[in-house]
């Protein structure tokens, strides 16, 4: 039965018995006595109520006590007591308490269960919003198939206003795509032809076509889904700490029970019945429900407002990890920089421009690093057919070899043409232009240099915004990068960022982090197949959401904007959760510690008293003061983009 039918019971049972007490005060007397009070109070406590003794039983067998064996035990004590009392004293019987306490316990549970219901909730009708069907290109002609009846590969066309069926490559056409009910960025993005297109998002003014690259679970939004899932499903570190602390309040809560019974009944000489009633009040004041749910509730909520921002935070571990991060680590390309770079200037010494980049074009056929692209393109806009290449060798963190037209060629960086023992007469050049922040290439046949390339890769919009942010919460900026010191020196201090690392080699990436680690946590932020193992050393790996797919599984936290102000807003939002955690356990334990002594009757000589029913309704009212706290995290401010009016947003 749920936890809401419970409530229901335990409302219907309760509200007789409570009108019997507010009758009785005024002299009325309901008809049935003593037998009416028996029947609702077992309707509570057998159909609302029983789970909590049949829990406590269990975890006696187990060895365990938690917070159903208070009120188990609690009401159960009261329950049979009252039996007892209706044939020896009938009108000294608890049903009232028993079916109170029950309901508002319950009613407690029903105010966490629809937290949950909203934390997740989210991210359920994104599920929801995907197309039902779409138009897909069969035996040449389009036709109307349902979603699961679509294969990677095929061909899907989308007209304004209607929704992208699958994740794709846009194959032909030019449109404006809604993505904000995925991502959370609030502007149409522009597409073109090659450009990625995601699942569930609107089309909002061209037609195009796309081929259908990801399918059902595969999907960016299902991805989505599951992690957010499973982060609200997984444990913080904390939380253990908070689950050993209950282990052994609840026996120490019973204990305080025993004696509080004993004190008054043995020492003080009041009657059994007045002893059981400080007794029972004990055990459900201390009941640690709120302490329970302090960690997840707020865990719930604020891994699920991360992912309606378009950040995925994978489980409860990395949200606690990312609270204590005082050092952000910056990968440059695709990171820092768009991650398109283009060439900006090719300095010819012994071969014509087209030449150049036939030659250049052959090297980097074969490589997939954002630098090559840009030779590869550039060939391609000039139509320019690459050369023919053979040997081809990779050379880490340097370049690349080959034969081409019988000679040995080479393309790569200073280190590499200091390796063929090249005239460094063109050091000069090459300064001048790792000043301009832009990345120099070489290229040469066997010990001569032909040609200079200047390439540049422009920081993102945000870049700069985002640095200045993570200063303003305290936070060290640190670039590594595998580029030249010069040109990695001209890009941090665009940007403003701390501390520069550069030529470091990608398996070297990892060892640098460590070191860094040696100062404070580490957050490293990355895109690339080689800043994996970075990102899985530091102690939050942050990936990009454009990022290749080694680089997201190696992150945990993963950005789908792709935008760097999502970095400080998962830092906010990270730090801003774990408080409310400390908060919500703030409140569990000040209930109880103010609770507990009221109720054992140790200001009886001040009037002050607590009754199980009053002892309930504080012990609910905690649960729900956490709940309501948790869902706070729902408004709190968080960092903005305004890099289109350049104003910084701060935490």
């Amino acid at each position: 039965m749920s936890v809401t039918k419970r409530f229901i019971i335990g409302v219907i049972g309760s509200v007789p018995l409570l009108l019997n007490m507010i009758l009785s005060m005024a002299g009325i007397s309901l008809p049935g006595g003593a037998w009416l009070l028996f029947f609702f109070g077992s309707l509570v406590y057998w159909l609302a109520g029983l789970p909590f003794l049949q829990t406590a039983i269990a975890s006696f067998k187990n060895h365990q006590a938690n917070m159903d064996t208070l009120v188990g035990l609690g009401t159960t004590i009261a329950y049979f007591y009252s039996i007892y009392a209706m044939f020896t004293a009938p009108k000294g019987t608890y049903f009232e308490s028993v079916a109170v306490v029950i309901t508002l316990i319950l009613l407690g549970s029903v105010f966490e269960e629809r937290m949950k219901t909203q934390a997740s909730g989210a991210v359920e009708k994104l599920m929801d919003l995907q197309a039902k069907n779409a138009e897909v290109l069969r035996d040449g002609t389009f036709i109307m198939l349902p979603l699961e009846k679509i294969t990677v590969g095929d061909i899907i066309r989308v007209k304004p206003g209607e929704k992208v069926a699958v994740d794709g490559v846009i194959k032909d056409g030019t449109s404006t795509l809604d993505e904000s009910m995925v991502t959370g960025e609030s502007m149409p993005v522009k597409k073109t032809v090659g450009d990625s297109v995601i699942g569930a998002t609107v089309n909002t003014t061209g037609t195009f076509t796309f081929t259908a690259t990801n399918i059902g679970n595969d999907t960016l939004l299902a991805h989505i889904a599951e992690m957010v899932r499973e982060a609200q499903a997984s444990r913080a570190p904390i939380q253990k700490t908070v689950d050993t602390i209950s282990n052994i309040f609840v026996p120490v809560v019973l204990i305080t029970a025993i004696v509080t019974f004993a004190v008054w009944y043995v020492f003080i000489g009041t009657s059994a019945v007045t002893a059981l009633v400080f007794s029972v009040s004990v055990m459900i004041i201390a009941c640690p429900c709120a302490l329970g749910i302090a960690t997840p509730t707020a865990l719930m909520v604020g891994t699920g407002r991360a992912a309606k921002l378009g950040i995925l935070i994978k489980n409860g571990e990395i949200l606690e990890a990312t609270h204590s991060i005082k050092t952000v680590v910056f990968d440059k390309t695709g990171t820092i920089t768009v991650g398109k770079p283009q060439i900006t200037d090719i300095i010819s010494l012994q071969a014509t421009e087209n030449e150049i980049l036939r030659i250049a074009a052959g090297l980097e056929s074969s490589s997939e690093h954002p630098l090559a692209q840009a030779i590869l393109n550039a060939a391609k806009e000039k139509n320019i057919t690459a050369a023919e290449v053979s040997n081809f060798a990779a050379i880490s963190g340097k370049g690349v070899q080959a034969m081409i037209d019988g000679q040995e060629a080479f393309i790569g960086n200073e280190k590499l043409a200091n390796d063929f023992k090249t005239d460094n007469s063109l050091h000069e050049k090459i300064v001048k232009l790792q000043n301009e922040a832009k990345t120099v290439i070489l290229v040469g046949y066997a010990k001569q240099i032909i040609a200079l390339i200047g390439i540049q890769d422009a920081p993102k919009p945000s870049s700069k915004q985002a640095i200045s942010a993570l200063k303003k919460i305290g936070m060290q900026t640190v670039m590594l990068t595998g580029d030249n010191k010069l040109v990695a020196q001209a890009i941090a201090k665009d940007v403003g960022i701390d501390e520069v690392i550069a030529e470091v080699l990608p398996g070297d990436k990892a060892a640098t982090i460590k070191k860094l680690q040696k100062r404070n946590p580490v957050a490293f932020v990355g895109d690339g197949i080689n800043d994996a193992p970075a990102l899985t050393t530091a102690n939050v790996g942050i990936a990009m959401g454009s990022g290749t797919d080694i680089a997201i599984e190696s992150g945990g936290i993963v950005l789908v904007k792709n935008d760097l102000m999502d970095v400080v807003t998962s830092l906010v939002l990270a730090k801003k959760t774990y408080d409310r955690i400390l908060l919500n356990l703030f409140w569990a334990f000040i209930y109880n510690v103010i609770g507990i002594p009221i109720a054992a009757g140790l200001f009886t000589t001040l009037g002050l008293t607590l009754s199980p029913e009053i002892a309930g309704l504080a012990m609910a009212l905690s649960s729900i003061t956490v709940v309501l706290s948790s869902l706070l995290l729902n408004s709190t401010k968080l960092p903005t983009n305004t890099a289109s009016n350049k104003k910084v947003a701060t935490a």
